[in-house]
């Protein structure tokens, strides 16, 4: 008889015996393994979710920077249409002159109205988005938990056909 099967031979009680330890220790570590995995996934999907979030806060500022610079420039608009008017000999807030003057507001209106608009579908978006990422992560977490049951139930199926 070789070396290797007397050993075998001998170790074969000891390795049945602490069989069933074995498996257990292997699954209460892939069971911790796939709490810590469905954990993980969840906090990077509520991170993303609180970056979207936190995207809303961006977009207000932007609008609001826009709508300055807009403003800005539309009273720029209006006294250089003031001024072509002086210059030309018309009255200011009569005829053709009042008439562009009010086209001109009218359109910087629309403008700025578009321009919140697009803001609000957009922090809208981010919302879904984040709302969607912490659906996702909760979806991981009950992964997770199933696949720690599915561990435990392959465990006991196993141990049960050890000593059976």
């Amino acid at each position: 008889m070789s070396f290797i099967a007397a050993a075998a031979k001998t170790a074969a009680p000891y390795i049945k015996t602490a069989s069933p330890y074995i498996t257990a220790g292997s699954a209460i570590m892939g069971i911790q393994q796939a709490g810590a995995i469905g954990k993980y996934n969840q906090s990077v999907a509520n991170r993303t979710a609180d970056i979207k979030t936190q995207n809303n806060q961006i977009l207000d500022s932007k609008l609001d920077l826009d709508l300055a610079s807009f403003q800005k420039q539309l009273d720029q608009l209006i006294s250089a249409q003031k001024v072509a008017t002086v210059s030309s000999g018309a009255v200011i807030g009569s005829g053709t002159a009042n008439n562009i003057r009010i086209s001109t507001l009218y359109n910087a209106e629309t403008d700025k109205e578009i321009s919140k608009y697009n803001t609000e579908i957009a922090k809208a978006r981010n919302i879904e988005e984040a709302d969607l990422s912490r659906i996702r992560g909760t979806l991981a977490r009950e992964r997770a938990k199933m696949e720690q049951i599915k561990i435990v139930s392959d465990v006991g199926t196993s141990l049960l056909r050890m000593n059976g």
